[in-house]
């Protein structure tokens, strides 16, 4: 009888730690993102941040915990982390070398949190800068893929 109760309560547990996991954004690094697109083209979008903005972390405690977010970003785009401040790692894209910094300078952003939208042929379309509430980031997601997208 024990061995049934752990048994149960382990997949219990299992179960639950799946439900959790498929409840999160799925983050890449610009590479994987790279990557993946080649695979199976779609949108990327990268979330421009720094360590000190305060309205990024509002971004990543209400908005990219917002369930209707998480499953739009998972199905529409490639979501990317992009840290403006990092010096460190270097990568390479479109057969240049940038940290996560310099790539945010190449992109032009200069407030944060910032939002760029790369279409499916790794071209920057749009930006969307600034904190924005679950319902509004969603409108201004599906408007984007509604004028430069082929979703």
């Amino acid at each position: 009888m024990k061995r049934l109760t752990f048994l149960l309560a382990f997949m219990l547990f299992a179960f639950l730690g799946m439900a959790q996991e498929e409840q999160a954004i799925k983050w890449y690094t610009f590479e994987e993102a790279t990557a993946l697109n080649k695979e199976n083209p779609k949108m990327v979008i990268v979330d421009v941040y720094t360590d000190w903005c305060g309205w990024c972390k509002k971004m990543d405690k209400e908005t990219f915990t917002d369930a209707e977010v998480i499953s739009y970003l998972n199905d529409h785009f490639y979501a990317v982390k992009l840290d403006a401040e990092n010096n460190g790692k270097k990568f390479e894209f479109k057969g240049e070398e940038y940290t996560e910094a310099s790539m945010a300078r190449a992109m032009r952003v200069s407030s944060y949190p910032n939002f760029v939208i790369i279409d499916s042929t790794m071209e920057n379309i749009t930006q969307l800068p600034g904190y924005r509430k679950p319902e509004a980031f969603i409108k201004d997601l599906k408007t984007t893929i509604q004028r430069f997208g082929k979703d």
